[in-house]
């Protein structure tokens, strides 16, 4: 018997798969009551590509957080929210595939650093971890402080970009 391992998908490849998305579904009981809708809402189940256009949307110097890209994926589909838990995991995919980009030696990818969560916080599961986010974001200018175990884009409202 052969044994035939599977190849892993590249994060670029996950990043181009759609699988059949994105699509608006009703909100139900049990997710109103954890995302603070209601019945009768909807939500936005993006393709992983749509939150990567967003996030390559951000000029440098300019910040959004993960709940402005699922406001604007929400606007664009006419759907109530953009579903967070897809959101945010596509988010780290479109991190993970542009430091795939930069290993193939191409200059030009998302910048991902510049999407920070809820807050203005630097999200710790991006390549490189806190640390590679904080330089990145301070070579553009910002100020990265630290609050309890998060590290945070001080005054980081001031630089959110309108998309």
């Amino acid at each position: 018997m052969k044994n035939i391992a599977k190849k892993r998908k590249s994060w670029q490849e996950k990043l181009a798969d759609s699988k059949g998305l994105p699509k608006v579904e009703q909100i139900t009981p049990k997710m109103a009551g954890r995302w603070g809708t209601k019945v009768g809402d909807t939500v936005v189940i993006p393709a992983p590509i749509e939150v990567d256009e967003i996030m390559k949307k951000v000029p440098k110097g300019k910040l959004i957080t993960i709940n402005d890209t699922r406001t604007t994926l929400a606007q664009k589909h006419s759907a109530t929210i953009g579903c967070p838990i897809t959101t945010g995991i596509f988010a780290r995919i479109a991190a993970e595939a542009s430091e795939e980009v930069v290993a193939e030696g191409k200059k030009v990818i998302t910048p991902y650093w510049r999407t920070l969560k809820a807050g203005g916080v630097i999200n710790e599961k991006y390549p490189g971890g806190v640390e590679a986010q904080k330089e990145l974001l301070e070579k553009e200018g910002h100020k990265v402080i630290q609050k309890g175990k998060k590290y945070v884009v001080a005054d980081f409202e001031k630089y959110l970009a309108r998309l």
